[in-house]
């Protein structure tokens, strides 16, 4: 392991002063941008972190679980708190929240936090392009866990789940409800599980047989204006090139889709059947309500405690069968998801018709 980098470390690299230093962990406005910037790039490569953070884990006095979110307007944020919240009652620790909003460096903020000396942990919910510097953190020893990343999976302990076969379930679904022409609204290219989501589609519809048609494959943001924007592309193509239904890669996307849709005309699930994925709140209450794929978000928040919790007292690693002595992967927990079936799928009206059907064949 690296010799830890100190403070004087890095204010002798940038050849300013350790107060400048301090000032730049502390956000301080007295320091010049090229200054700051140059500190900062520093403190980057040399994987520093802050002596306080460092000297509090190694007395072992802290008590507080370091937990860093994307911003709380995420509809999928507060349920997995709530898992954290509740596995953090039941232990001697507290919990330290801290979230990013636009213009805000994460790397900044993690820097704040452990400059602050207090937490003996950390927590991240979505990392993305923190994953260096939490990997960075993790080599100097400090107990770190993510949560649903969407990069590549780090070298990092982390809770999520099976993007790919979840997608592949929800496909199917639709394939057994007898629809064969089947577009897809995918996420955000660079996300790994936007990539994952897409890949069980088409794995869905090689498996069944079905043709697969490029031209049903519509690029979104995982925001409500991209599933309407979807929506009008859909209405504007020849009926006989319409599909009969369409798997959404997240919920936002599918509450634009449906608001759109209505507006356009389009009868769900009467003219197309609609399937999303996460099952947040609003799902069970838009019209008509949607099926999904249910996220366990709050067990996912659970698990993360944990498992955090646990690499405090041992290794962030997992035995790899025949291993002797060589590397071993970090702990990765996949939680299983379920399918919740609404009425956006067509599924209930189906199921009513055949009813129907079987009464009067009884009469």
């Amino acid at each position: 392991m690296k010799p830890k980098v100190t403070i004087e470390d890095i204010a002798r690299l940038a050849g300013v002063s350790k107060a400048t230093v301090s000032r730049v962990l502390n956000e301080r406005s007295n320091v010049k941008a090229e200054t700051r910037e140059r500190v900062l790039r520093i403190m980057q490569e040399q994987g520093f972190v802050p002596s306080l953070a460092a000297a509090g884990l190694a007395g072992g006095r802290s008590r507080l679980v370091g937990v860093l979110t994307p911003p709380f307007t995420q509809p999928t944020v507060p349920e997995i708190l709530r898992g954290v919240a509740e596995a953090i009652e039941h232990t001697d620790y507290e919990i330290v929240l801290y979230s990013t909003n636009a213009g805000q460096s994460p790397t900044t903020i993690v820097n704040r936090i452990l400059a602050l000396g207090l937490t003996s942990c950390l927590l991240v919910i979505q990392p993305g392009p923190l994953t260096p510097r939490l990997l960075q953190l993790a080599s100097q020893g400090l107990p770190v866990v993510v949560i649903d990343d969407q990069g590549p999976p780090p070298e990092l302990p982390s809770v999520g789940i099976d993007n790919r076969v979840s997608a592949y379930q929800a496909t199917m679904h639709l394939i057994r409800l007898g629809y064969r022409r089947i577009a897809h609204l995918q996420g955000p290219a660079e996300f790994r599980c936007a990539q994952e989501r897409y890949q069980g589609y088409r794995q869905a519809l090689d498996d069944a047989g079905l043709p697969f048609d490029p031209a049903l494959v519509f690029n979104g943001t995982f925001e409500t204006a991209s599933g309407r924007a979807c929506a009008v592309a859909l209405a504007t193509l020849p009926l006989t090139e319409r599909p009969e239904a369409i798997f959404i890669a997240n919920d936002q996307m599918a509450f634009g889709f449906l608001s759109a849709a209505e507006a356009l005309g389009l009868r769900i699930p009467q003219d197309l059947a609609v399937v999303g994925f996460d099952d947040i709140p609003l799902s069970a209450h838009v019209r008509p309500t949607l099926t999904t794929i249910k996220q366990p978000f709050y067990e996912m928040g659970r698990n993360a405690v944990e498992l955090l919790l646990s690499l405090l007292h041992g290794p962030a690693t997992q035995p790899v069968a025949g291993a002797e002595g060589g590397y071993q992967p970090p702990i990765r927990i996949q939680l299983p998801t379920r399918l919740v079936i609404r009425e956006s799928c067509g599924a209930l009206t189906l199921h009513r018709r055949q009813e129907q059907e079987h009464s009067l064949s009884d009469e």
